[in-house]
């Protein structure tokens, strides 16, 4: 039986960034995370938020470690699964994508001098000086990895020239269009991701072991960071929805579900279609999707009907995006209901069942992020390219892609299991308040010294 090349490497690619999505969401978002811990700790003088810092950073590490590995694969994978893609495009995306090690470097440098660094300096401003480096590191890391796959939806900067890519600008390529509404998305919901990650391992220990002043403190901080990444991230989806209808329409109606062109046109949330393409069970609210497109309730919008039948995006989007619109919504309304309760005296933000919804919010976002790449991808097909190559064009022809597919599953169950292991190994017996109890004698016994030296 003949192998389906293009079937395999679209699922070892897919299999590959859903894996490293995880990991490259916490790298990015957990280093701000350990900033303002640190940052509020030496301003509050409060030793249980630069704990914080400390045993965020730990976890953090270990999560660095594994994207390495992710990150390599994503990199050899290009070469091997998706070679005609790189032969067309590969002079085009050489910056960003040396541009994004660079950046890994940068922050790596700096992290490892971060660790080693406590408590060295009389001014703890300086270690947290430290911080700044890292976190745009990641930061810009993931803008030049995102400014990639910016081209491959709007491909700009070069001069299309006998099936080749001439005359490239890569600077023109690598801010495309796509670039400023893609970053703002990305890096928006990557911090609103870490904040909520960090909530929710709070209140699940919480629920667990009981309340305690340094997980009221680290919920009550990462809750403030949830509910303003969450309106920045609304933002950020509105600004890429406008994107989507100025420039990919076909992909903005298969994720509505939005087939006739039309004024006015209604936003389609949840429902499936039945065998004869009709939508069944929709929420349909009427004008709204004009008003999302264009900021008009009475602006025209595209159907999927003007495009070629083999251009248009799989109708299966439109669940893809309904999850991850739907999940950031949650966490948005899970934080504001946190807040209702904080300032609202008769209430308690710590009870069962708001700690239960706030940890739930953490698998959610990940979830969510995951539903928001799939969609990005999967709304592009048939193209890799937009508008210059399919995928049936840029995948292998080598049926040992099956196998590479079972080689690098087989890497990331070991690879999960033991960034599992080592983490709960890391934390595991050694709660938050002991650690701050020698964490403190520490301090005093670095005081001691450091007056002797005087």
């Amino acid at each position: 039986m003949a192998v389906d090349t293009v079937l395999w490497s679209k699922w070892l690619t897919g299999l590959t960034l859903a894996f490293h999505a995880i990991f490259a969401t916490v790298g990015v978002g957990v280093p701000l995370m350990i900033a303002i811990a640190e940052f509020i700790g030496i301003r509050k003088k409060d030793p249980h938020y630069t704990l914080m810092a400390k045993r965020w950073t730990r976890g953090f590490v270990i999560s660095v470690a594994v994207g390495v590995v992710t990150g390599t694969a994503i990199a050899l994978q290009l070469s091997l699964v998706w070679p005609n893609f790189m032969q067309l495009a590969g002079n085009v995306i050489a910056l960003p994508l040396f541009m994004e090690v660079f950046a890994f470097f940068f922050e790596a440098i700096f992290l490892g001098i971060y660790m080693y660094t406590w408590d060295r300096f009389r001014n703890p401003y300086i270690h947290w000086l430290l911080t700044i480096p890292i976190v745009a590191g990641a930061s810009m890391s993931a803008f030049f990895i995102t400014t990639v796959n910016g081209f491959m939806n709007q491909p700009e900067g070069f001069t299309f020239e006998n099936g080749h890519f001439t005359a490239v600008n890569p600077l023109q390529a690598m801010f495309n269009a796509a670039t400023a509404s893609k970053v703002f998305h990305v890096l928006s919901s990557a911090y609103l991701t870490g904040a909520a990650l960090l909530a929710g391992i709070a209140a699940f220990t919480m629920l667990r072991k009981g309340v305690s002043a340094y997980y009221t403190k680290a919920l009550k901080l990462m809750m403030v960071v949830v509910l303003l990444f969450g309106l920045l991230n609304t933002l950020a989806g509105d600004v890429s929805a406008k994107f989507l209808a100025e420039h990919q329409p076909e992909k903005l109606a298969a994720a509505e579900w939005h087939f006739e062109t039309e004024s006015g046109a209604d936003l389609i949330f949840l429902g499936w279609l039945n065998a004869e393409q009709q939508i069944v069970g929709a929420i349909q609210i009427p004008k709204a999707l004009s008003f999302l497109a264009f900021g008009d309730f009475n602006a025209e919008v595209t159907g999927l009907e003007e495009f070629p039948l083999d251009e248009r995006p799989p109708l299966l989007v439109h669940y893809l995006f309904d999850f991850m619109a739907g999940i950031g919504f949650v966490i948005l309304g899970v934080a504001l209901l946190y807040f209702l309760f904080l300032f609202w005296k008769k209430r308690n933000e710590l009870n069962k069942w708001m700690l239960r919804a706030i940890a739930l919010t953490a698998p959610l976002a990940f979830l969510g992020v995951e539903m928001g790449w799939l969609y990005a991808e999967i709304g592009r097909q048939p193209w890799i390219v937009r508008g210059y190559m399919r995928v049936e064009e840029a995948a292998t022809s080598s049926p040992s892609v099956r196998i590479l597919f079972f080689v690098f599953l087989l890497l990331y169950v070991v690879l999960g299991m033991m960034c599992a292991i080592i983490l709960r190994r890391l934390f595991r017996n050694k709660p938050a308040d002991e650690e701050l109890e020698k964490l403190m004698k520490e301090k005093r016994l670095h005081a001691i010294e450091m007056g002797e030296s005087v």
